[in-house]
Formats: structure tokens, C-alpha cells, sequence
């Protein structure tokens, strides 16, 4: 995909969450105030972070987003997994807060009042469009194949995971165990941490250079060896560089090819990789000689 369209579509996602959170905030604190639930009043925390993490995913998009320069010659794309570890300390930090909160309350919770209904509808609301908002971020993330939109998109449905614990919890203060209510603040704070968790290892897979899974690798081999003038391949590595793919191929040619036949066959692999998989930024073919009897005549050498 474009790197424009694909930002264009990578920010449009964000604003329309932003401002869906922003309402969303506000009805919950509203609710939770007019209602008298902590579980509530969680949920809307979890909320108002959703903002914060979406900013923070805009940032990191636009930033990734940038061109080469002199000090970055291979470009700024790990700066969106940077994006998605602070989304997912914000998380972490945003869970710990709720959980603390809840487990005080829960503590207190002796002859406290049943939560309003105006809590538990505002509950139902909140589980609809969080969820809705998860599916929406999902797809844009996978078809721009950004993580940290795919973080924000997992902020998203811990959002609405606190936001059914919320429902449980109002619901049974409402039948009589008011302790239900801010315990299920400790729950929504176990969503939040998983969801942090999953975040976080996505987002360090991507800048330690892991490989790409073993399926693409095979398909870029199958790719490889059906170009004109390969006749094996001895080496096929592949990392990740934030939503990219670098890819290295040493591959054998015959022995007895001009150095331009060499490089035409190193081009061929190059730009053939690089089309059949967009997410690929860069390919680079090492060509080594391949004499009659299946022996490659030097280690190192030809065309790149």
C-alpha cells in the first residue's frame, strides 16, 4: 500500500476513535457520578486513556510516516512499535490505577447504596460501541498492517471487556451484593493487564528483528526459484522492521554467466520479491557461481 494512503488511512481511524472516546468519556463519568458506581467511574478511566493512547498512536504514525534522512538512512518505521510500548505502559499504568481503586472501594462497599440504572445502561452503551470501535481499528490496522493502530485496536476491546465487568458488577449491587460493583473493578484491571501484555510483545517482536513466520518465507522461496537463472538457493533471511520486511537470498547461478547475465538474474529475484510482497521494503540478492557438478567455485562474490 501507499505509504500516503496507508497514513491517511491510519489517522482518519484515529480521529474518528478520539472523538467516539471523548463522548464516550463524558456519558460514562456522568453516569457514574448520577449512579453512584466505582465500577463506572473505572470504566470511564479506561476511557479517558483510550484518548490519551489513540494521541498517541497519531504521533507515532505520522513520525514513522517520515522519509529517509541522514541519520536514518533505512527510515522511521520501528518509530510506530515505539508507539505501540508506550501504548502499552499506558495500559499497564491505566490497569494497575483501576484495580487499586476498586479493591479500596470493594473494602468500603458495607451499606453503600445499589449503583443507579442510569450506570447499567450506560454500561450497555459503552460495551456496543467499544466493541464496534475494536472491529472498525482492526481492519484498518491489518489492511495498513500498522501495529500501533492494532494496539489502539486491543485498547479498544479491553475497553469493552471492562465495559461488560462493569455491567456484571452494577447488576449484582443492584440485586443486593453492593461489593460486586467495585470488584469488578479488579476485573476489568486482569483485562487490562493481559491486554497490555499482548501489546507489549507484539511491539518488541517487531524492533529485535524477528523473522517473518515460516509460510511467508516459503512462499518468497517459491517466488525466488521459479526466476529465470536460479538454480538453488542457499540462503533465504527475512526481520522485521516495524509494519516492514527486509529480506536477504544468496542463491547459486551457473558458474559460466557474464557478470551482467548475474546481475539480470539478481534483478529479476530482487524485483520480483519486492512485487509479489508489498510488505517488503527491501530485497537483496547475493548471487554465487554454481559450476556443472553442483559446486559453488568461490564463498562469496557476484552480483548483488
Amino acid at each position: 500500500m501507499d505509504g500516503t494512503k496507508r497514513q491517511h488511512q491510519v489517522v482518519r481511524a484515529a480521529v474518528v476513535t478520539v472523538w467516539i472516546n471523548v463522548l464516550l468519556t463524558a456519558i460514562k463519568l456522568l453516569a457514574g457520578v448520577a449512579g453512584g458506581s466505582q465500577a463506572m467511574l473505572s470504566d470511564a478511566v479506561h476511557s479517558g486513556s483510550d484518548v490519551l493512547s489513540t494521541l498517541v498512536v497519531l504521533v507515532g504514525v505520522r513520525l514513522a510516516g517520515k522519509d529517509s534522512d541522514r541519520e536514518h538512512p533505512f527510515g522511521h518505521e520501528r518509530l510506530e512499535c515505539v508507539a505501540a510500548l508506550l501504548l502499552a505502559g499506558l495500559l499497564a499504568a491505566t490497569g494497575v490505577g483501576v484495580g487499586w481503586a476498586g479493591l479500596r472501594s470493594a473494602l468500603q462497599s458495607a451499606g453503600r447504596a445499589a449503583p443507579g440504572a442510569v450506570a447499567l445502561w450506560a454500561a450497555l452503551l459503552s460495551i456496543v460501541c467499544k466493541e464496534g470501535m475494536y472491529w472498525y481499528t482492526r481492519r484498518v490496522a491489518k489492511q495498513t498492517d500498522s501495529p500501533a493502530l492494532m494496539a489502539d485496536a486491543w485498547h479498544h476491546r479491553s475497553d469493552a471487556l471492562s465495559s461488560v465487568g462493569s455491567f456484571a458488577g452494577i447488576l449484582g449491587a443492584r440485586l443486593g451484593l453492593p461489593a460486586l460493583d467495585p470488584l469488578a473493578s479488579v476485573l476489568i484491571c486482569l483485562l487490562i493487564l493481559k491486554a497490555a501484555w499482548e501489546v507489549f510483545r507484539d511491539a518488541v517482536t517487531k524492533l529485535i528483528d524477528t523473522a517473518c513466520p515460516r509460510e511467508l518465507e516459503e512462499a518468497m522461496r517459491t517466488v525466488a526459484l521459479a526466476q529465470e537463472g536460479v538454480l538453488r538457493l542457499d540462503r533465504l533471511q527475512t526481520r522485521l522492521f516495524g509494519e516492514r520486511v527486509y529480506v536477504e537470498i544468496d542463491l547459486c547461478a551457473d558458474a559460466g554467466s557474464s557478470l551482467t547475465q548475474a546481475h539480470g538474474v539478481a534483478a529479476r529475484v530482487h524485483h520480483a520479491i519486492e512485487g509479489a510482497f508489498p510488505q517488503v521494503k527491501h530485497c537483496m540478492v547475493h548471487v554465487n557461481p554454481l559450476d556443472p557438478t553442483g559446486r559453488r567455485t568461490c564463498d562469496r562474490g557476484g552480483s548483488h
